[in-house]
């Protein structure tokens, strides 16, 4: 008998409390409050970055807040993404025994691949790029992301139907490294939408997520079946808006790290994403870590490994990086879907070399 899945879908909602729905989700499946599911939602115009982005560096801050366009840190990794009534997100939350797969790499192409083909139903030739992409043609009709909390696996896409791409580029600030990598001369270039790829005209909603449905049913193997969101699960989202994703401090955590001087930074562009590492040292000969931090469009899971990572490495010595990341991964072995150890370790590496330019503190 194919695995049960509950529909749901939130409507049209604020970009913070669509996140803080989607974290009492979580909360409530791992608790055994809420069973496996699908869960569609919607934005007005919104900028939303990934969980360890740098909110400054990644959008058009005064132009979002002279548009009225929401700013919002997403509970995922990845990049920064704009996002409007045009588009239509979608999420899955379930035990991670339940498609009988334990690895995030894994699980992350089987969804992909099972969402291109209910995109390719409704006209297309949707195909999953690696690591977390849809595309036709090379353009991105749907990125993704996800992670694991316990046995809860989390799941995030989006899916482009009908969107200005001028207001994307005015609302984010997409790195030309990234453009470059593609031989891309603007970020409107990268992304395509149903309404282009069908001559103009879209489905309709209730047909789109029709679509979606059967590639679920089909690739997942699993049985949707639409019902309804519990009062505890609206109660919890709303704490969650309340006391931490729908203010100010969460949304602005990481923003602009490098306005002291004092922070040593490096910057690389990984195969698997672009990540940073801002260093601040300390002791007489500024050679031991004080603090450290990475910044980036990653994907990592558990969700709190970077700052358990971070939180190991402060009193390190300088020359012990390699030496204390790599005990830490051997103890940690986290699931990295986009990076590697190394990466993190090379560009730390990268960051601590700049201090021996500046040289030790006068006394």
């Amino acid at each position: 008998m194919a695995p049960r899945f509950r529909v749901i879908d939130t409507g049209l909602r604020e970009g913070r409390a669509n996140i803080a729905f989607g974290q009492a989700l979580v909360e409530a499946h791992k608790a055994g409050a809420a069973p496996d599911t699908i869960r569609f939602l919607h934005f007005p115009p919104t900028a939303l970055i990934g969980r360890h982005q740098d909110l400054s560096a990644e959008i058009h801050l005064a132009h979002c807040r002279a548009k009225g366009i929401g700013v919002v840190r997403r509970i995922t990794g990845g990049g920064a993404i704009y996002l409007d009534e045009g588009q239509l997100g979608w999420e899955l939350a379930f035990h991670r025994k339940t498609l009988g797969i334990g690895s995030l790499a894994d699980l992350t192409r089987m969804i992909c691949e099972a969402a291109a083909a209910g995109f390719s139903k409704l006209g297309v030739d949707a195909r999953f790029r690696p690591r977390n992409d849809i595309e036709v043609n090379g353009r991105k009709l749907s990125g993704t992301g996800g992670f694991f909390d316990g046995d809860t696996l989390f799941y995030q896409g989006t899916l482009l139907i009908d969107m200005n791409p001028t207001e994307m580029v005015a609302a984010l600030n997409i790195p030309a490294a990234k453009l470059e990598k593609r031989n891309l001369h603007s970020g409107a270039q990268r992304v395509v939408t149903l309404k282009e790829l069908l001559g103009g005209q879209v489905p309709d909603m209730a047909t789109t997520q029709a679509a979606m449905l059967d590639g679920f049913a089909e690739g997942l193997g699993i049985d949707p079946e639409w019902g309804e969101i519990s009062t505890a699960e609206e109660a919890q989202a709303q704490r969650h808006f309340d006391e931490e994703i729908g203010t100010e401090a969460f949304v602005h955590e990481i923003d602009n790290p490098g306005a002291d001087a004092a922070v040593l930074r490096a910057s690389r562009i990984c195969p698997g994403g672009a990540i940073s590492a801002w260093l601040r040292l300390e002791g007489p000969r500024q050679d031991r870590i004080r603090e450290v931090l990475f910044t980036g469009d990653f994907f990592v899971t558990p969700p709190r490994m970077v700052y358990d990572l971070e939180a190991s490495l402060r009193g390190e010595t300088v020359a012990g990086i390699p030496a204390a990341i790599e005990r830490f991964f051997a103890t940690a072995r986290p699931d990295l879907l986009t990076l590697r150890p190394d990466d993190f370790r090379d560009v730390l590496v990268e960051a601590s070399s700049h201090a021996a330019l500046r040289g030790p503190k006068s006394p």
